[in-house]
C-alpha cells in the first residue's frame, strides 16, 4: 500500500518520494495560503495540458454542510476526496479559495490552507485510486477579517504523481462560508389576559468579521412563531422585518398558554438562527 509520503518502484522505474518534489509542494516551508496557492498554479500547467494525469472526484466539504463562523469561532473542517492516477499519487495539496483566478494572488479574495498535507491512502482493491482527507483549522478571528468573503468558496486540489508530474483542478467542489447570526425575543406582558395584546420585541444580529463583534442585521425577514402549550409544532403567525440595529417589534393577540420565538432563515452569506422560547401564561 502506498501513501502520499512513500517512495516506490513502478514499472521498473524508481519513483520519487514527497521529499523529491518541487519546493511548492513541500510541507517544510509553508507561506500564507494565497501565496502557496498562487505558487502552485503559476508553476503548474492546467490539467488538460500538464504531464500529470491525476483526477480528483467525490469531494465532500464539511460533510456537505455550510461552514458557519462567529467572530471567535475555531472550527475544524474535514474535506474528503478521491485522487486517481495510473502513475500513482505522491502527495496532494488542498485549498479553499475565493476569487476569479487561482493562479494569481491579485485575484484571490480569500484563501485557506491546511496545516499539514492531506493524507491519501491507496485502495487495497483498485490500483491507482486513493482516498484522501484534508483537515482545515479555521480561526474566524485571524483567518476571516473581511465580511466581503462570506459566500461561495471553491475547493482547489492539486497533486504530484510518483514521477513528480503535476496536475490540479481549481474548482472540484464548492461550499459556503457564512457569518453566524443571533436572535433574541421577549414577549410582554406576562401573564396576560385572553384576547389582550402581546408585544413581542427582539433583535437580529450577525457576526461582523471586520471588527470582531456581532452587529445588528437590518432589512431582514424574520418569522414570529407560536407553539400552544402541549404541542410540539410551531405555527408561523407573521413575518417581521428587522429595523435599525436589527430591532424587531410586533404584536399579536393572546389566545392560549404557549411559547413564542423568532426564526431567521439562512441566506447566501448568513446562517439561520432561532431565538430562545418565551412562554406566556394566558389567564
Amino acid at each position: 500500500m502506498r501513501t502520499h509520503a512513500t517512495a516506490a518502484v513502478v514499472s521498473g522505474a524508481i519513483v520519487v518520494s514527497a521529499l523529491a518534489l518541487p519546493a511548492a509542494a513541500q510541507a517544510a516551508e509553508r507561506p500564507g495560503a494565497s501565496a502557496r496557492l498562487g505558487a502552485f498554479t503559476a508553476k503548474t500547467a492546467h490539467p488538460d495540458t500538464s504531464l500529470g494525469n491525476i483526477t480528483f472526484s467525490k469531494a465532500v466539504i464539511n460533510g456537505g454542510k455550510d461552514i458557519v463562523l462567529g467572530v471567535t469561532t475555531k472550527k475544524t473542517v474535514i474535506v474528503t476526496y478521491t485522487a486517481t492516477s495510473s502513475s500513482g499519487v505522491a502527495l496532494t495539496e488542498a485549498f479553499l479559495w475565493q476569487g476569479t483566478d487561482s493562479s494569481s494572488t491579485d485575484t484571490i479574495t480569500g484563501s485557506l490552507g491546511t496545516g499539514d498535507d492531506p493524507v491519501c491512502t491507496e485502495s487495497t482493491t483498485r490500483t491507482g485510486v486513493y482516498s484522501c482527507k484534508a483537515v482545515f483549522h479555521i480561526n474566524a478571528a485571524s483567518d476571516l477579517k473581511n465580511n466581503g468573503v462570506a459566500g461561495t468558496w471553491k475547493l482547489f486540489l492539486g497533486g504530484y504523481d510518483l514521477y513528480a508530474n503535476a496536475s490540479y483542478n481549481d474548482d472540484v467542489a464548492t461550499t459556503r462560508i457564512k457569518e453566524a447570526s443571533q436572535l433574541t425575543l421577549d414577549a410582554t406582558p406576562e401573564p396576560v389576559k385572553k384576547g389582550k395584546t402581546i408585544t413581542v420585541t427582539g433583535k437580529l444580529k450577525r457576526a461582523n468579521w471586520n471588527d470582531g463583534t456581532y452587529a445588528g442585521y437590518t432589512g431582514q425577514k424574520v418569522l414570529l412563531q407560536y407553539r400552544k402549550k402541549g404541542s410540539h409544532t410551531y405555527a408561523t403567525l407573521k413575518t417581521v422585518t428587522s429595523g435599525a440595529g436589527g430591532a424587531l417589534k410586533t404584536t399579536t393577540k393572546a389566545t392560549a398558554d404557549g411559547s413564542y420565538r423568532f426564526s431567521f432563515a439562512a441566506n447566501t452569506t448568513t446562517a439561520a438562527s432561532t431565538s430562545a422560547d418565551d412562554y406566556v401564561d394566558v389567564k
